[in-house]
């Protein structure tokens, strides 16, 4: 689902700004019934006003805790429907100095709405029924002679999502190029939240995990920032799990109904369950991680 935010976002943002040489800043934005234009926006406006919809409802979909198979349809719905829009607004402006003779939408508008409906549905039968919460259970232990002490690390990347970063920070530099050539446009409205996008998809592209005596960090992005940590007392137990995407909702940093995953790559990861919330993150040998974070923890509350 990353990808295909990305991809939309994009998609807003470049269609309108690469055919701008073939209109006037003002666009045609609104039609009667009859097909003729009776309302414009400026280009910037055109730009901004999807990606900030957009924007919000991926939003919406990353941290609201709704239902998977709905988050998904509407996703992928809203998705066909902006890109259509957008492209139906550029296309009909095209070589037209003026936006009063702008061509008709109806038709484009008429096949984008059928195919938002048909992809809502298809997103819908895709992301499949909620995932339901793992039960709790006893996770491995490691043996751990007296006097030592052990230290886990692990680390994983998403190249992919590295890449989205990269794209979302290639638009803002061009849209502060673009200003740069006339400051009375205001650009930085789609500098800055295309460099938040960029900035905050770099966090969720890797992740490094430390397991020691004082309990499990877990550190985000390149820079090692932010970082989340659990005392050693507050865990209560620790394993290894198989998990997917598609049981999570997607890549990144995921809200489900098997709690918080850190999702970067199919197959193992490490589970904790503390403070009565359970965190997963997709790295490897997990089983080493989780037996030693719950002999830490086990020797803690043993302490007196």
């Amino acid at each position: 689902m990353a990808a295909w935010a990305a991809g939309i976002l994009a998609l807003l943002v470049v269609v309108p700004l690469a055919a701008r040489r073939g209109f006037d800043d003002l666009l045609a934005t609104h039609w009667n019934a009859f097909g003729e234009p009776n309302g414009s926006l400026p280009l910037w406006a055109v730009v901004l006003v999807p990606v900030a919809v957009w924007i919000v409802l991926v939003a919406g979909a990353v941290f609201l805790r709704a239902a998977r198979r709905w988050r998904g349809a509407v996703l992928v719905s809203c998705g066909v429907l902006l890109a259509g829009e957008q492209v139906a607004i550029v296309r009909a402006n095209l070589d037209h100095a003026d936006w009063r003779d702008a061509d008709s939408v109806t038709l484009w508008v008429v096949v984008t709405v059928v195919a938002a409906g048909a992809a809502g549905l298809v997103g819908m039968l895709v992301s499949g029924r909620p995932a339901s919460p793992v039960s709790p259970g006893q996770g491995p232990k490691m043996d751990i002679p007296a006097g030592e002490r052990r230290v886990w690390l692990a680390r994983t990347e998403n190249p992919w999502l590295y890449a989205l970063s990269a794209v979302a920070g290639v638009v803002a530099l061009a849209a502060l190029l673009v200003g740069l050539g006339d400051l009375a446009r205001p650009m930085w409205l789609l500098i800055v939240p295309f460099l938040f996008v960029s900035m905050t998809v770099s966090a969720c592209s890797s992740v490094r995990v430390r397991v020691a005596e004082r309990g499990m960090d877990v550190a985000f992005g390149p820079l090692g920032w932010p970082v989340r940590r659990w005392d050693a007392a507050d865990i209560e137990w620790a394993r290894a799990e198989n998990r997917t995407p598609a049981q999570v909702g997607g890549w990144g940093y995921r809200l489900s109904g098997l709690g918080t995953t850190v999702m970067l790559r199919s197959g193992e990861c490490l589970v904790i369950r503390a403070r009565g919330k359970n965190f997963a993150v997709s790295v490897d040998d997990a089983e080493r991680g989780a037996a030693l974070l719950n002999s830490l923890a086990g020797a803690r509350t043993e302490l007196p």
